[in-house]
């Protein structure tokens, strides 16, 4: 559902043009469970994360290799689905794909308020129609710079990767507010 917000934001030629049509990571315990349902989610360029595999698993070097390649790349960064609207420290393999691609992607933020009242998160998963989602996108994030000084500054994978984490987090965190915020007024003006 949430792919089909984005793609709603996109000229038409840019959603049926494979190779311009995103990669995204998607858990393997609930996307790839049935044949039918990984047939499904890997035509539609979903790549399978394993919870607990860590940042060096297969799936998050072949996401890589798609940055490396120029693809667009999409992720959900905290791991999980997000029910309670809770703080979730992001996965350290985002910060992983920004510092170990040969050149060093640009990342875009974004935010959404309301796609659980579209699709909810509970039975029965019935998409429902005539609801209100605010889509935030950020700007542009780039880390050129900061993961070269880091680079000379000797510090370890590990720190750098955290670092970049850390920067999107925040980032992401502030569109959550502001998202949230706008997602609220606009609701209220329509009553």
């Amino acid at each position: 559902m949430d792919d089909l917000l984005l793609w709603g934001c996109l000229k038409w030629r840019n959603t049926v043009q494979p190779a311009k049509v995103r990669w995204i990571t998607a858990a393997n315990d609930i996307c790839f469970t049935k044949w039918s349902h990984a047939l499904f989610f890997s035509l539609g360029r979903v790549v399978p994360i394993i919870r607990g595999d860590g940042v060096y698993q297969r799936s998050m070097d072949f996401i890589i290799e798609k940055i490396n390649n120029g693809d667009w790349t999409h992720i959900f960064p905290e791991g999980r689905v997000n029910i309670d609207k809770s703080f979730i420290r992001f996965k350290w393999g985002v910060g992983r794909l920004v510092a170990e691609a040969k050149k060093i992607p640009v990342v875009l933020p974004m935010y959404h308020v309301g796609m659980d009242d579209i699709l909810p998160n509970n039975k029965p998963y019935v998409p429902r129609i005539r609801k209100k989602v605010t889509l935030l996108i950020g700007q542009p994030m780039e880390f050129t710079e900061d993961v070269e000084l880091m680079r000379l500054m000797k510090k370890t994978p590990t720190e750098i990767r955290k670092y970049i984490t850390d920067k999107i987090q925040d980032e992401i965190y502030k569109l959550k507010e502001k998202a949230e915020r706008l997602h609220v007024e606009s609701f209220q003006e329509q009553v």
